[in-house]
């Protein structure tokens, strides 16, 4: 397990980040996000859900082709990360940085509040980890 794990500057041990996820609504898939080497993060709704005309995930975004790209979570997605005590339980019990609200909410997703659960990409810990060097 040592071998899933990297070392923070700190010192300590930590969690490996993931840079894929899918988010599902109401059990099924309705898209991903994909954390970019600088921090962007890019939702986009997949193609399948587009055609059935599944419900928009929030207001702030609708449904579309086109990605939505931002510096860090976009607002609606980190609104949906654990804040205060649960947050630093979460943090400190996974060894996530609590500043990583990517990570803590994909690793988090399938327990968030309402219909909305977002899980790792399959494979998707295993390549960061190789990313780790």
């Amino acid at each position: 397990m040592k071998e899933l794990l990297s070392v923070a500057a700190r010192g300590r041990i930590m969690a490996p980040r993931p840079y894929c996820a899918v988010v599902y609504l109401h059990g099924r898939r309705a898209g991903s996000l994909v954390r970019g080497h600088d921090e962007s993060v890019v939702f986009s709704y997949d193609h399948e859900y587009l055609n059935l005309g599944g419900p928009a995930l929030s207001l702030s975004l609708p449904l579309r082709e086109e990605t939505y790209a931002s510096r860090g979570l976009p607002a609606y997605f980190s609104g949906l990360c654990s804040e205060g005590w649960l947050r630093r339980i979460q943090s400190f019990e996974q060894k996530i940085d609590p500043a990583d609200e990517f990570t803590l909410l994909v690793l988090n997703g399938s327990d968030l509040a309402g219909a909305v659960t977002i899980y790792p990409e399959e494979g998707d810990l295993a390549k960061s980890v190789s990313r780790l060097g």
